[in-house]
């Protein structure tokens, strides 16, 4: 989920409440191509696809940049055409593909063509870029241009996961080579270059807002609405006060007002949005840190933890505790009982490691519900006789503390509960985990070559059942190592405006490229 060696820029400082003060008067709206207000849970910080950094930034990539294919959203998980006019898998190692003629990028850049396709794709494989979702495509071995428009995808060995991550994701996102080879270090933060999508970003101010407005050069369907404006609202209960004072459309919820709006009804011309959630919630153990390098002590922190405790301080009884790191509609999910508490098992682990007055630092996020969970496992771990301090971190430092790249801070590491969100296969799961991803997004540090060879091996099996077993023992490992603490899959709640048409995507998140006057 990302490595990057570029210069990130300085980030204003204040709250969400600050930032939708900050962003100036309130928007007017209308649902016939007026502006749509909506928030998210982070601020930009790089919009190269080949190192973004959170789910905020995919969906300003979603509507700037075109991709091969789409995810349809709405309830389906599958894809459909997006930049391609036409796209076949003709054989187990060939893809072939037609562009859509007329697709014009910013700038004097011309034509989206077939040759933006082989160098977006090709770059992200490049060892040199070192991009942490090389991954994605690790089947790809070229992509052959036959004319202007048509190429073909040549892979070096099947893929069960070509159609589910890369196609459809980020990674799958069409770059100019142009304007991107123009650049000193062929990469970028939050300065695109170049766009070809429905809309172009106007503004960035950060911590306050992202502006987007139509794109002149766009010849597709005529854009819904005159300005698109994002503001980065880490608290969603934040989110909530602004959607019910009129400042926002579209907005989640928190599954707490989620039930409260269902029973009490939501505010007046609202929707609300329940779906399910493919993303996954985990407490964290950096291994190499010398608190926590026994794996006696690793244990004793995953049994003091109550995880139905946990979870229901967060999610309000409406979240179910997980069991890994696949949820339940997809194959290698593991179908188990959730680890249940055993704080005499804790406390006999941390006598024979021979620790006792243990002090520990959990880094979070700002959310609310962040907060519920960590003072709850922090209530727990002193039963244990662990004293945790709870470190509430904003997104632009949060997501890049076990980042290598960006410096030392990933030795301070001790606990982090975190959030990854997916894409509908099971490997975008584990691709997160292995060896090749310590620091990068392998914040645990967590070194387990089995791991990794099975999750190459799973992304090219054709037999599902193979497959799902050999998720299921990744997940055991990763317990095993003492590691992890699963914790739940979420649900996600939205509410909006009756006048907006909302489509979710099949990981739960909104694709604002979808969204319509109702």
């Amino acid at each position: 989920m990302h490595r990057f060696h570029l210069t990130r820029r300085h980030f204003l400082q204040g709250t969400a409440a600050g930032a939708l003060a900050a962003a100036g008067p309130r928007l007017a709206w209308s649902a016939e191509g007026g502006v749509l207000r909506v928030s998210t849970y982070g601020d930009l910080q790089v919009l190269d696809p080949a190192f973004m950094l959170s789910v905020p930034e995919n969906q300003i990539l979603d509507i700037t940049l075109h991709r091969l294919v789409m995810f349809k959203g709405g309830g389906d998980t599958g894809w459909e055409l997006d930049a391609a006019e036409s796209i076949e898998q003709v054989d187990d190692l060939h893809i072939k593909f037609t562009l859509r003629k007329g697709i014009k990028w910013s700038g004097d850049f011309g034509e989206l063509t077939a040759e933006d396709v082989k160098y977006s794709y090709e770059r992200v494989i490049d060892p040199k870029l070192e991009s942490p979702y090389a991954g994605d495509w690790s089947s790809l071995d070229h992509v052959e241009v036959t004319d202007t428009y048509s190429g073909v995808i040549v892979l070096k060995e099947y893929s069960a996961t070509i159609w589910t991550i890369p196609m459809p994701g980020n990674s799958g996102c069409i770059v100019c080579k142009k304007a991107v080879e123009a650049l000193p270090d062929k990469k970028y933060t939050t300065e695109m270059p170049a766009y070809s999508g429905p809309y172009y970003l106007k503004e960035w101010l950060p911590k306050q807002k992202t502006v987007m407005e139509p794109n002149p050069n766009w010849s597709g369907e005529p854009q819904a609405y005159k300005q698109v404006v994002v503001m980065p609202i880490e608290d969603t209960s934040a989110a909530e006060r602004a959607y019910e004072a009129g400042d926002l459309d579209f907005a989640r919820i928190q599954l707490d007002t989620l039930s409260r709006y269902k029973t009490a009804g939501a505010p007046a011309g609202s929707t609300v949005i329940d779906v399910p959630s493919l993303a996954y919630v985990w407490l964290g153990m950096n291994v190499e840190n010398p608190a926590l390098a026994d794996i006696r002590v690793r244990q004793a922190i995953q049994n003091a933890i109550d995880t139905k405790m946990t979870v229901d301080a967060g999610y309000f009884g409406v979240a179910e505790v997980a069991t890994g790191i696949i949820a339940p509609s997809l194959i290698g999910h593991r179908n188990i009982p959730p680890r249940a508490r055993d704080l005499e098992a804790a406390k006999r682990l941390l006598a024979e490691a021979g620790v006792s007055g243990l002090k520990l630092t959990l880094d979070i996020g700002t959310d609310t519900k962040f907060q519920s969970m960590a003072q709850v496992m922090q209530a727990n771990l002193a039963e244990a006789g662990i004293e945790v301090t709870i470190q509430p971190r904003d997104s632009a430092t949060f997501w890049v503390l076990g980042d290598q790249s960006a410096g030392e801070q990933w030795k301070q590491v001790q606990l982090i509960l975190n959030r990854f969100a997916m894409n509908p296969d099971p490997s975008y799961a584990t691709e997160w985990f292995t060896p090749e991803q310590i620091g990068v997004w392998n914040w645990e540090r967590f070194n387990n070559p089995e791991f990794g060879e099975l999750h190459k091996k799973a992304a090219h099996e054709r037999d599902s059942a193979k497959r799902a077993v050999m998720y299921v023992r990744m997940q055991d490992l990763m317990e095993e190592s003492g590691a992890y603490v699963f914790l739940t899959h979420e649900r996600s709640a939205y509410v909006h405006r009756d006048t907006l048409a909302v489509v979710i995507d099949p990981a739960g998140e909104p694709m604002y490229r979808k969204f319509r006057p109702a």
